[in-house]
């Protein structure tokens, strides 16, 4: 299924000019927060960049032995908040599973991800190499609810 079939399911409960909205927002934002749980049920919240992949679900890349590994291999219950951008009156929740992936290429071998963080990655780590070195964990998320502020259902 493509990523817009699969957002189409997602989202069929939208008006379409909503479903518009945030399908824009899915493609173009650059951070989102990701939610997993501990073992202890408290919830641990991170900053994550992420990417849409050819089938719908979502790549995010993590650094070795980060918590959200280890979370997540205990429970793959996630939600993934897009960055807030209008003051709190945007929010866009995505409820999935998750899973490490080592199918999925590292992220230098994915153009659509190395084109949308860029100018971020040259900052920040030089070359798409040299972070996908830092960040060679890949974390396929499987969303199965879409939530936004008007539609929370």
């Amino acid at each position: 299924m493509s990523p817009v079939e699969s957002f189409a399911q997602l989202a069929a409960h939208l008006t379409a000019e909503r479903r518009t909205h945030i399908w824009k927002r899915l493609c173009d934002n650059q951070i989102a927060w990701l939610t997993t749980v501990r073992p202890d049920g408290r919830p641990d919240t991170v900053a994550v960049w992420y990417h849409l992949l050819d089938d719908g679900d979502i790549i995010v890349y993590s650094e070795p032995k980060k918590i959200k590994l280890r979370n997540i291999a205990d429970n793959p219950h996630v939600t993934l908040v897009l960055d807030e951008t209008d003051l709190g009156r945007d929010v866009i929740r995505l409820e999935g599973t998750a899973r490490f992936d080592a199918s999925v290429p590292p992220l230098d071998e994915l153009p659509g991800y190395v084109a949308k963080y860029a100018e971020r990655i040259a900052v920040l780590f030089g070359t798409p190499r040299a972070f996908a070195e830092m960040f060679a964990e890949p974390i396929r998320i499987a969303p199965t609810r879409l939530r936004s502020i008007d539609s929370d259902i």
